[in-house]
């Protein structure tokens, strides 16, 4: 829904050669902006400022660039707490240095009590794409490897737990980190095809948009995608399929040739240690099917709304 919306009315008008909420400027610079409306404001493994960086960074890294700056700003709720505006704060700082990016300026606007639900941050960030990779989708075809960076949904239900005080124990944690020198060490060992990280909406629906765009298709195979025993207890729980699940530090690439070197040194990054090979390219456009542990095939539709709003 949210992809029509964009597509009907914002890329209508503005003539974006994509969706991608990221650009490439002048031949090497890439810039990309990102709002943040997570709700509750703080949750197992991080918080709006974490995310609001690793966000940010990992949109430029999986664009093939290296992340340098960003800019943020805060919408802030007449009456916010200090203390939390200065912890939220820090959390950004500290999230920047783990990334290697500067924050070089922004601007902080106040509304009135009751009508920001707290806290927004917006961030924008530039960046210069590494040499030798040229990030082109149409040059995906058959036979190129998918490959995961982890295990997928541990955001999404962190988020959940503590919103809704589920009580889930132990409380699962978010996987928010930024991905930028995981990216750096993947695109220096592997012909990397295309990269996307699988927030809103998931893998299933990142997947569905690449096949749409691209005019591929995907075949996954269900018992090689990673997750945590934890977290598929909690889809069923919830009644909802973990594929479709958001992730804030995972990283999904279409890869063309051998990869087990490839995977073999993700696997020696604390963000990379289960990287595995999930499925591949296939021919029929526009669909994504996944094999099943016993053998059956299904297709997965593109997600036509999110059950977990405010993720990110």
């Amino acid at each position: 829904m949210t992809r029509r919306l964009i597509d009907e009315v914002m890329n209508d008008r503005f003539q974006m050669p994509s969706l991608s909420d990221s650009a490439l400027i002048g031949g090497r610079m890439v810039s990309t902006i990102d709002a943040h409306v997570v709700k509750p404001l703080f949750f197992p493994g991080g918080d709006i400022g974490r995310l609001s960086v690793t966000g940010t960074v990992n949109d430029l890294a999986v664009a093939g660039a290296k992340p340098l700056s960003i800019f943020i700003a805060y919408i802030i709720e007449e009456g916010f707490p200090i203390e939390q505006l200065r912890r939220i704060t820090d959390s950004v700082q500290r999230a920047a240095l783990e990334a290697g990016v500067k924050i070089l300026g922004g601007d902080t606007k106040v509304v009135e009590h009751g009508k920001a639900d707290g806290l927004y941050l917006i961030t924008s960030g530039i960046g210069m794409l590494h040499e030798g990779y040229h990030p082109n989708g149409c040059t995906i075809r058959d036979g190129d490897h998918v490959i995961v960076s982890g295990t997928l949904g541990d955001h999404a239900i962190a988020v959940i737990n503590e919103r809704e005080s589920l009580g889930l124990t132990p409380p699962p944690e978010s996987d928010c980190a930024p991905l930028n020198h995981l990216i750096s060490t993947m695109l220096e060992c592997a012909d990397i095809r295309f990269m996307r990280d699988p927030t809103r909406g998931g893998l299933a629906t990142v997947l569905n948009e690449i096949a749409q765009d691209q005019h591929q298709g995907f075949l996954l195979r269900e018992d090689a995608i990673p997750f945590k025993p934890s977290i598929r207890a909690a889809s069923g729980l919830l009644g909802i399929d973990p594929l479709y699940l958001a992730n804030e530090g995972k990283v999904v690439a279409i890869v063309r040739g051998e990869v087990d070197k490839l995977i073999a040194r993700m696997r020696k990054h604390p963000l990379g240690k289960d990287a595995a090979v999930i499925g591949a390219v296939t021919g029929e456009a526009g669909r994504v099917y996944l094999e099943t542990a016993i053998g059956s095939v299904r297709q997965l539709p593109m997600l036509e709304s999110d059950p977990l709003p405010r993720i990110c």
